[in-house]
């Protein structure tokens, strides 16, 4: 009984079994009532001819011995009726039945009352003087006549000796063939109905089954409902190809699942790598400087307080963008993006670096970007993605070198590309640079990087509808570009100026 085809198999025979048996219930009901109504109505008048034929009444009074040889008569000629002599109160004076089988010495009025006013619907039941509770048939007369009752002549249509042919003849050869084909009609629709449903459950089997192997095989195995080509059909179908579909995104998503994780396992080593550098090093030289503070000259003591400083810092900037790629990778941070021109912005963040550039002796450009475009994107996230691919240049690019961030219009976006003069990126590097803490060639020029500008830079840009990529030749520098949405109602203007900044 654990399967939905058992449990409708169960239904259905118990379905079956109440309608043959309500069937026979209904049937036999509708069978007695059927035969007191056709007897009734052909035996109306019995009683009355029975005193008219027989000569009961003689002289105005009941012939007794006439009543008598009726009696005797009747058992003999119409074994099936029982004739019944009863006064004005109901009471029984005299019968033709059994005498030891009269279990009634009244007759209920109201049926005989309603017979003779002809007022009633046949059937109309009366007591059996043979029985404390059973009803039956009957046809009456009132004697010795209407006009001078002195009692009833009260029938009994089904009498005894009919009420045990009755039952032989429902043992006969025909009511028993009429009660097996009932049996085997209810069989036949029982056998049916039991293929129909093995028909209809067969798809939920073995879709069933296909769902118990999935979850078996630790979501490794794809089940396979049906053919690609085969049209879909009624809910089953719908059912087994959207399981199938579904299977096949948990597969996905198990395989995202592991990869993200095996990115997580790497992401806590190298952070815990990248943290402790600088966390020996700020302990080192707190140590120190508690243990020998005294006895260090000035000069060195505040090298180790500038050095201790420095690498808290560089701590707390490591610190800051873990932070921030953990928020963007939550989705903690959503972009309110806003119409703006990219070209303003890129001129803002520029300045921004002039000072560094004059002090490291780099020179920054921005080539003038022409017609001025409008792009839909957020402000704030935009410059921070700019300020990490100019700072990734900085770390990138010698003393003496170029740092040029360029506007360009490509198909449905702005591109916007910031290229510097290092040494490149190596090809093996370049699908990886994106990643979180990959650094190309090992390490940066200046120690600070932590190699998380980009995969932040990266997160922004799909978060924002763009996209980022990088390209490179080795000794030639390298370029890394992120595009913007362009605006709907993109109006053109003339940049009114040069913006590049040296």
């Amino acid at each position: 009984m654990r399967t939905l085809y058992a449990r409708l198999a169960l239904v259905l025979v118990l379905l079956f079994v109440a309608v043959g048996l309500l069937y026979a219930l209904i049937s036999s009901s509708a069978s007695v009532h059927y035969l007191d109504e056709l007897n009734q109505k052909l035996n109306r008048d019995l009683a009355r001819n029975l005193v008219a034929d027989r000569n009961l009444v003689a002289e105005g009074r009941i012939d007794q011995k006439a009543l008598k040889e009726t009696f005797a008569q009747y058992m003999v000629i119409n074994p099936s009726i029982e004739i019944y002599l009863l006064d004005l109160r109901g009471k029984i004076l005299a019968y033709s039945a059994d005498p030891g089988k009269v279990k009634r010495n009244h007759v209920t009025l109201e049926p005989i009352h309603e017979f003779i006013r002809q007022a009633g619907k046949f059937p109309l039941l009366g007591d059996d003087p043979r029985s404390h509770d059973r009803q039956k048939a009957f046809s009456v007369t009132q004697v010795p006549s209407a006009e001078h009752p002195e009692g009833y002549l009260y029938v009994v249509l089904r009498g005894e000796q009919f009420e045990a042919a009755d039952r032989m003849a429902r043992e006969s050869f025909f009511l028993r063939l009429s009660g097996w084909s009932v049996a085997v009609s209810l069989a036949f629709g029982l056998l049916a109905g039991l293929l129909i449903f093995r028909l209809m459950t067969r798809r939920l089997h073995r879709l069933s089954m296909l769902m118990d192997s999935f979850h078996q095989s630790d979501f490794k195995a794809l089940p396979i409902y049906t053919a690609s080509d085969r049209i879909l059909g009624d809910e089953v179908d719908r059912i087994g190809i959207n399981f199938e579909q579904m299977a096949v995104r948990i597969q996905d998503q198990l395989g995202q699942l592991k990869t993200q994780d095996n990115l997580r396992r790497r992401l806590v080593a190298q952070v815990s790598h990248d943290l402790r550098t600088p966390l020996t090093s700020l302990q080192g030289y707190l140590e120190s400087l508690s243990i020998k503070g005294e006895r260090l000259p000035p000069e060195e003591r505040d090298e180790y307080l500038a050095i201790a400083l420095r690498q808290c810092r560089r701590l707390s900037r490591q610190l800051n963008e873990l932070f921030e790629l953990a928020s963007l990778d939550a989705r903690e941070t959503e972009p309110e993006s806003e119409r703006f021109p990219p070209a303003e912005l890129i001129q803002d963040v520029v300045q921004k670096y002039q000072l560094r550039a004059e002090r490291e002796n780099i020179r920054v450009l921005m080539p003038t970007p022409g017609a001025r475009s409008f792009v839909v994107a957020d402000i704030g996230l935009t410059e921070r993605v700019l300020e990490n691919l100019i700072e990734n240049a900085f770390e990138h690019t010698p003393e003496g070198g170029v740092i040029t961030v360029q506007l360009k219009p490509i198909d449905g976006a702005v591109a916007v590309a910031v290229r510097d003069s290092g040494k490149g990126i190596a090809m093996q590097d370049l699908p990886h640079i994106f990643e979180p803490f990959f650094q190309a060639g090992g390490i940066s020029r200046t120690g600070k990087h932590a190699g998380l500008g980009l995969a932040i830079a990266r997160r922004i840009c799909e978060m924002q509808g763009g996209s980022i990529f990088a390209r490179s030749e080795p000794g030639e520098g390298a370029e890394i570009t992120f595009t913007l949405p362009l605006a709907e109602d993109n109006t053109a203007v003339e940049s009114p100026r040069d913006c590049g900044v040296k």
